[in-house]
């Protein structure tokens, strides 16, 4: 190792040992401490510390076993000693409630991880769930090697014990406002893509071994030193390749990883809270395994304590079986956790745990390389998939492997060690040119796949400049490592033609990103169920990648339960797992032909966590609408959300009813309009589906008519003064009150409120103004010639010209709740074109456009059919064409016969819409000019002349025509009489 290796040929001085097995070590560090610091100080403390720290832990009765994360070294001697000593008892660093889970791990693919979920929590702030807790296993590690023994051999038994999951978030609070960090080592600059490292999603990690100097300082010294780029490759180079040896026996094994634990346990920076997990984790350890030897009589001998070096090095109280029994174990929360495994991958290891990318599976072939090497049975679970099957070995063989280590153990482990691992320079293993020539190859192979010009004189470079930097590094043999830069440095130069780097290609010509999978009988009820009900697809659901399904329940009236499966997950899995290509699902729609791309076997770990909250996709769909529902910041437009989804997912009267009745309560609590454009929405489409497909409204939707009119009747004014309410929100508003104006005045609500409501409303903002003229034209109380009028005055007022386009979104908006007036606003529109100056007209198109889109997107088609049928449809008529706002009145058609009947006076005034009408109708006769004109009123009066009387008394009139005729009819008389009354009767009656 960089930082413990004497350089060669550099004296160690030698001390006689006389006061214990570490005691020559002990004086060689003495006098190297005086020499380089000039006297006893610090340094000399904390040297002579670590050897007492490795003498303590080697002098344990209970022999310790410490191990490094995911090591190939530390694998490698766990099943050399397992295969050795044969322990009845396995004391595993792992959380304790993980351990019913272990045996499913014969029905997975590794890497797998075994995690801990809580949906609610009960003794946690609530802004923590859910709360995830996870272990990712892989088979060159350590931990998998002692489960496989102990699961595997009968007789033994395995313990875990470290905290729980509970006491991992227990732990971590302290002093914390938030929950713990789900990756709390620090980075090599390296990270793997975000969809690599979603597998764990924001899960807490345990580890086994969590070996990392965690002083920032140490760590650069290491690897400047080292001529290495990061932590990773440091421990590759000093300690993977060192320990993994054929030669390094179990005792050195054990001494140099103590020794290393020691001291990033002796250099780390004083943060007091993590120091004060990691103690009380090894407290929690010690005292559960004193509890088990006592619960059980089990000798220590036959017992051996698997832990991270970190921990191993321990100086608790409570350290080894003669330890302080004074650490009280807090009682778990109320939470509730389930359990189950999820896939996990090199990828999502590296990102979790600050490994640099690649290292993983890196490890995972030097791991494969050192069976090879070694000729070591490792352990594996019977039956475990993607492993081969396991022969059995010669007992020559296993003589021949097991002899060194029994030798070792024969030797004593009493012996020093250490001394001469640290006097030996470190072995320069001989360069094995074939394997550099191999990946060499193979790299330019795959590089020239992914669009580089890469060629045979690029492999010369590779294996030239990977023996260069080994070289550099004082290495005789390149490690993967050397070999990614040469790569890097050859062939990729400074452009990426394709979808992958050279570094990445290096990774995966090295092993790649191995993913695991959970198997059918290792899944929760709810997967399996899943799985099972869609069968009928006929597709393998489990494999990874997208697969394509088609859905014909027209000819295979069976696939519509599937279909329902499907359209669920599309809901509750992430985006992707279940994506339609064909067919769509609306309220009162169903598609008899539908195309999906499934990807559940890449989002597996999201099924899975699916199975922690129901047994049911039913069940797990419906607790969530209510948890969204009735959240504390709940809107009624969510909670209309959760009424329409309960109809088309859940097909629910009951589930609908109940949060269709709360939607109603939120509404009344709802001080602000922010929501009113959706809630708009939503109704309207629920009130469709109702009127078509049931045969009575609900209850609660004919109540929440009441309500909602009320209740925005009283927010109106102040909606129309608020600055802070939009212009789309208010005409939201509008929207909802005039399109359930029937139903609620059927229901018993007043209109004068709403009219009362307009009359009250005095908005200052001009697209404000404008919305409250639309919704006067709609009750009544304003014309549209009115409207038209005031359109005309602020175009001729120079001073209001400039915010006329923010009057024009008002009336954009108006369409909302009062479509009818299209004609208008294209009318507007049109003459804000025609008069608008330049300077103003063209800012303000890009907030037309803006506000057509994002606003009244729904809006746009009627303004289009209404300025298509206002607007020519040819080019040449472009030029004659007036607008019909414009258009001069057209003088009456001659008659087309004597015998045509007299227009009434009403259609006399108006020809031009008398000529609109009878062209719409298909009437080719024409006018009958009157031949005089008639007195007025006369007519009408002659027919009724009682009325005309009675009306004469009542308003006191006595005047009389200027001339009577004779021969005047019954009644004509009474109209010469009183000409004041039979004007006045015939504006009243004919005159509107």
């Amino acid at each position: 190792m960089s930082a413990l290796h004497k350089p060669e040929g550099t004296p160690v001085p030698q001390t006689p040992d006389t006061n214990g097995t570490f005691s020559a070590l002990k004086g060689q560090l003495q006098e190297a401490a005086a020499a380089f610091a000039g006297g006893p100080d610090a340094l000399e403390s904390i040297l002579l510390g670590m050897v007492d720290d490795v003498d303590r832990a080697v002098n344990e009765p209970l022999e310790i076993f410490p191990v490094c994360h995911h090591s190939p070294a530390s694998a490698l001697a766990m099943a050399r000693r397992l295969r050795e000593k044969q322990p009845k008892v396995i004391y595993l660093e792992l959380c304790e409630d993980m351990a019913p889970l272990l045996t499913e791990l014969r029905n997975c693919r590794l890497p797998v991880a075994v995690q801990a979920f809580a949906g609610e929590v009960d003794g946690f702030p609530a802004e923590w769930a859910p709360l995830s807790v996870v272990a990712p296993i892989t088979e060159a590690s350590a931990e998998y090697q002692a489960i496989a023994y102990a699961l595997d051999t009968p007789g033994v038994e395995l313990v875990l014990v470290d905290r729980s999951a509970d006491h991992v978030f227990q732990w971590d609070r302290r002093g914390d406002d938030g929950p713990p960090d789900p990756h709390p080592a620090a980075g090599d600059g390296t990270a793997p893509a975000e969809t690599e490292a979603a597998l764990h999603g924001e899960a807490v990690g345990v580890e086994i071994g969590d070996l990392r100097p965690r002083f920032a300082e140490l760590e650069e010294h290491l690897l400047h030193h080292g001529k290495v780029r990061h932590w990773s490759e440091w421990w590759h180079q000093y300690v993977e390749v060192p320990l993994g040896a054929s030669g390094s026996d179990h005792d050195t094994y054990r001494q140099v990883m103590f020794l290393i634990g020691s001291l990033f346990r002796r250099l780390a920076p004083g943060d007091a809270g993590r120091l004060r997990v990691d103690e009380d984790r090894e407290r929690y350890m010690w005292t559960r395994i004193r509890e088990h030897l006592r619960a059980t009589d089990t000798d220590p001998d036959d017992c051996l304590y698997v832990c991270g070096a970190f921990h191993a090095a321990s100086r608790v109280e409570e350290f080894g079986l003669n330890g302080a029994d004074t650490f009280t174990i807090s009682p778990r929360t109320g939470t509730s956790w389930q359990y189950g495994l999820i896939p996990s991958s090199h990828a999502a290891i590296e990102a979790q745990f600050g490994l640099a990318a690649g290292s993983v599976s890196i490890a995972a072939t030097e791991w494969a390389k050192s069976l090879k090497r070694t000729r070591v049975q490792p352990y594996r679970l019977a039956g475990q998939a993607g492993t081969r099957k396991k022969a059995p070995a010669k007992a020559a063989e296993r003589k021949q492997t097991a002899a060194p280590a029994t030798a070792a153990a024969d030797a004593g482990t009493g012996d020093d060690r250490l001394s001469g691992f640290l006097r030996t320079p470190p072995a320069l293993d001989p360069l094995d040119e074939a394997e550099l020539l191999g990946w060499s190859v193979d790299i330019v192979r795959a590089a020239r796949r992914n669009g580089y010009l890469a060629s045979t004189a690029d492999a010369i470079a590779v294996f030239e400049t990977s023996i260069l930097l080994a070289g550099m590094r004082d290495r005789a043999k390149p490690t993967p490592y050397d070999f990614q830069d040469a790569a890097i440095t050859c062939i990729e130069k400074d452009s990426v033609p394709g979808r992958r780097d050279i570094r990445r290609l290096v990774e995966i010509m090295m092993g790649g990103d191995r993913i695991g999978q959970v198997g059918y009988d290792s899944l929760p009820p709810l997967a399996r169920d899943v799985y099972d009900r869609l069968a009928p697809l006929e597709l393998t659901l489990q494999r990874r990648g997208v697969q394509r399904a088609l859905l014909d329940m027209s000819s295979r009236p069976e696939l519509r339960a599937c279909s329902d499966v499907l359209w669920m997950l599309r809901r509750l899995m992430p985006q992707g797992a279940a994506r339609p290509i064909m067919g769509e699902r609306r309220l009162g729609e169903r598609s008899i032909q539908e195309s999906w791309d499934l990807a559940l076997g890449t989002h597996q770990r999201a099924l899975i966590e699916l199975g922690y909250e129901g047994v049911s996709l039913e069940q797990v769909l419906e607790q969530r609408l209510r948890r969204e529902a009735y959240a504390p910041r709940a809107t009624t437009a969510t909670v209309l959300a959760a009424v329409e989804e309960a109809i088309l997912y859940l097909g629910s009267r009951r589930l609908a009813d109940e949060l269709g009745t709360h939607a109603l309560k939120v509404l009344s609590t709802e001080r602000s309009v922010d929501g009113a454009p959706e809630v708009l929405r939503r109704v309207r489409a629920l009130l469709a589906y109702y009127r078509t497909n049931e045969p009575v409204l609900p209850a609660w939707i004919e109540s929440f008519t009441r309500t909602g009119y009320a209740h925005y009747c009283t927010l109106l004014p102040t909606a129309f003064r608020d600055e802070e309410a939009t212009v789309g929100q208010v005409a939201a508003m509008l929207g909802f009150l005039f399109s359930m104006e029937s139903l609620a005045l059927s229901l018993g609500c007043d209109r004068a409120q709403l009219e009362l409501a307009v009359a009250q409303s005095h908005p200052d903002d001009p697209s404000k103004t404008a919305l409250l003229w639309a919704a006067q034209v709609q009750l009544g109380t304003l014309s549209r010639a009115e409207l038209r009028a005031r359109c005309e005055q602020l175009l001729d007022n120079p001073l209001v010209v400039p915010s006329y386009p923010r009057y024009l979104s008002g009336f954009v908006h108006a369409l909302e709740p009062v479509p009818g007036l299209a004609d208008v606003v294209v009318e507007a529109v049109s003459n804000a074109f025609a008069r608008l100056p330049d300077p103003v007209l063209l800012p303000w198109l890009p907030r037309l456009i803006t506000t057509l889109r994002s606003g009244a997107a729904d809006l746009a088609p009627l303004l289009i059919r209404e300025a298509g049928r206002i607007f020519p449809a040819r080019l040449d008529a472009l030029d004659t064409w007036v607008p019909p706002w414009r258009a001069p009145r057209q003088p009456a058609r001659r008659p087309a016969t004597a015998a045509a009947p007299r227009p009434t006076p009403l259609l006399t005034a108006h020809p031009a819409s008398c000529d609109a009408i009878a062209d719409l109708l298909g009437c080719d006769e024409g006018w009958a000019a009157p031949e005089a004109t008639p007195t007025p009123g006369a007519p009408l009066l002659r027919t009724h002349p009682a009325t005309c009387a009675a009306l004469a008394d009542l308003l006191g009139c006595t005047d009389v025509w200027v001339e009577e005729a004779a021969s005047a009819p019954t009644g004509t008389a009474l109209v010469a009489r009183h000409p004041a009354s039979a004007r006045a009767l015939e504006s009243l009656l004919a005159g509107r």
